[in-house]
């Protein structure tokens, strides 16, 4: 069969001018979300725009067809839209249906973000650090996102070798020491060359016990965690026998690594700084008078509210603002898997739009509701402190 027959059937021109009236006639130039529907039901592409009208009209004026825009109306027969409060509830909502439902294009056309990378660490038996561009889907633990693919590549390179971890390719067999007996018939090939110049524990060649393997995968999470300096300590510990031997460039060698380490440690407790400071509750102003109040803990959205006004809306907001702040979370640099894509998106637009930090205040800050008008906002005697801002803002 050829790629010619497989191709999907192309939308019809009467179809896009069916669509184009649709849009005039019915959709209003207000916040919303989009979706473009292929003939059997199919989403195949979700969107955002504080305009929905004027962004979904600009589809119809692409002039060429491998444009984005132009692609993905040939792949639609309908489109359908709702409207939200802001701009900042379609950025949320676009985020939760795309995850639900994997738009073809926007999987497709999805850009990995260049400046950020986490550093994820596998699952099974014997597990290995991996540097990735996002989330993967088997809900490994992740840590960052930090800043330069480059260089926290090699900082992970040399937190491999101060630990003796692995870095060979995750469809390796492991073989512990205290599983040798279920080998003992099979002939084994010798150890890998980081096993025999003593910088991997050998899990695959019976070179240690699992137990042996995961205590030094406990060090590298609790080191990821800001909690154990124990990596740093030994390449200082080398670098400094080095030199005392007068084996200057092995000392050099060990300065350089421990460079790379002390950098990434720097750039995880930034990072974790700047998520204790994605804490707040911001009031965000929406379309003709549909105020919100969002609760934000740790980068990610809690719970949604209107700003009260009745004694009964004060009090559930009291109640919202105890249940989510007043709880003690966990003491980890990690990043569940399902948090990753909604911190990057609240940290980007923040840093996008810094002002809009000033309708934040911290949860301790915040007193009674002062209303205006038909509107109310959030009431607070402090604003967040500028060290904090700045933290967001990077």
């Amino acid at each position: 069969m050829s790629r010619k027959s497989l191709r999907r059937p192309t939308t019809p021109d009467d179809q896009l001018a069916i669509m184009r009236a649709s849009v005039r006639a019915g959709c209003a130039d207000r916040p919303g979300v989009y979706r473009m529907l292929s003939a059997n039901g199919e989403v195949v592409y979700v969107g955002k725009s504080k305009r929905v009208r004027t962004r979904l009209l600009s589809y119809f004026r692409c002039e060429f067809p491998g444009d984005k825009g132009a692609r993905i109306l040939r792949d639609a027969v309908r489109i359908d839209w709702e409207y939200t409060p802001s701009e900042f509830a379609a950025l949320l909502l676009e985020l939760q249906l795309i995850k639900r439902l994997r738009p073809r294009f926007n999987v497709a056309m999805k850009r990995d973000d260049r400046n950020f990378v986490f550093i994820k660490i596998t699952k099974g038996p014997a597990p290995k650090l991996l540097v990735v561009r996002g989330a993967s889907d088997d809900a490994a633990a992740h840590y960052g996102p930090f800043q330069g693919a480059q260089g926290v590549n090699e900082a992970v390179r040399e937190l491999h070798d101060v630990l003796s971890l692995r870095d060979c390719s995750l469809d390796t067999r492991m073989h512990f020491a205290d599983q040798q007996e279920l080998f003992q018939l099979r002939a084994r090939t010798p150890g890998c060359i980081r096993f025999e110049v003593k910088k991997c524990l050998g899990p695959c060649v019976g070179g240690c016990t699992e137990t042996e393997y995961l205590e030094r995968v406990t060090i590298a999470r609790a080191f990821l965690d800001g909690q154990d300096d124990g990596p740093l300590a030994t390449l200082r510990s080398e670098m400094e026998s080095a030199s005392d031997r007068l084996e200057f460039e092995r000392a050099a060698s060990m300065r350089d690594k421990l460079q790379r380490l002390e950098a990434l440690k720097q750039q995880f407790l930034r990072f974790r700084f700047a998520v204790e400071s994605l804490s707040f509750i911001y009031t965000v102003p929406g379309y003709e008078g549909e105020d919100r109040v969002y609760l934000i803990r740790r980068g990610r959205v809690r719970a949604e509210d209107i700003p009260p006004v009745a004694a009964r809306d004060h009090r559930r907001l009291a109640h919202l603002t105890d249940e989510i702040y007043g709880t003690k979370e966990r003491d980890t640099a990690q990043v569940p898997t399902h948090e990753i894509d909604e911190l990057l998106l609240l940290s980007s637009w923040f840093r996008r739009f810094p002002l809009e930090l000033e309708r934040t205040v911290r949860a301790k800050d915040v007193g009674l509701v002062k209303v205006t008008g038909p509107r109310a906002r959030v009431r607070t005697t402090k604003t967040l402190a500028p060290e904090r801002r700045a933290a967001i803002s990077a």
